[in-house]
């Protein structure tokens, strides 16, 4: 898989987990840049974790024009605390954009939090990603939806991806603040489920 990454300063970056055979157990830590003289306008910055299976590099792509397109479609229809409390919105408006058929997506506020390196402060982040599949239950008025792929990145400004900064998987968000996590180590191939809570923004379009 190919994971790009871009800022609005032009940094971009790349993360290439590879998950077709068994985990390379090669060095962590800075790797040797490659040669790309033939490429005049790539500009490698470094490259992390070249001889495991989950390599990545943060550089410069000199492209002719660079820019982010937004939907404004999208309305925030609920939101809530860490422990389910209600802060804005109503869960009966976002059950009631499900039933329509609208798509929904979610913002969970701190989810990278546990990404810190010797226990250095981590920048106050939200993580927005679309969910699937969704799930009401009637008796304990709770929605749950199943998200999209996430790639999680240690927060910084301008983020890059750097050696044991990043990984990857899938969430469970509960209108209760609780989420299942279902996150891949790139590095051993091996899934493990993290549950916790977080303030969550409820979206719909």
């Amino acid at each position: 898989m190919s994971f790009f990454m871009y800022n609005q300063d032009g940094q971009q970056a790349i993360a290439r987990p590879h998950l077709d055979g068994p985990p390379v157990d090669g060095p962590h830590g800075p790797s040797a840049v490659s040669n790309h003289s033939d490429m005049r306008k790539y500009h490698q910055q470094d490259s992390w974790d070249a001889d495991t299976n989950a390599p990545s590099s943060n550089f410069i792509y000199e492209f002719n024009r660079y820019s982010f397109l937004v939907c404004d479609e999208w309305e925030e229809v609920f939101s809530h605390a860490s422990d389910g409390r209600p802060t804005s919105g109503s869960l009966t408006a976002l059950c009631d954009a499900f039933s329509e058929g609208r798509e929904i997506k979610v913002g969970i506020r701190g989810l990278c939090a546990d990404m810190a390196i010797n226990s250095e402060p981590i920048p106050d982040h939200t993580v927005f990603v679309q969910t699937g599949p969704g799930y009401y239950c009637t008796q304990r008025k709770l929605f749950c939806g199943g998200s999209q792929p996430v790639i999680r990145v240690r927060p910084e400004i301008p983020m890059r991806y750097t050696s044991d900064g990043w990984d990857f998987g899938w969430l469970m968000p509960r209108t209760d603040g609780f989420v299942e996590r279902w996150l891949c180590d790139p590095y051993t191939l091996r899934f493990h489920k993290s549950p916790g809570r977080y303030a969550i923004r409820w979206f719909a379009r």
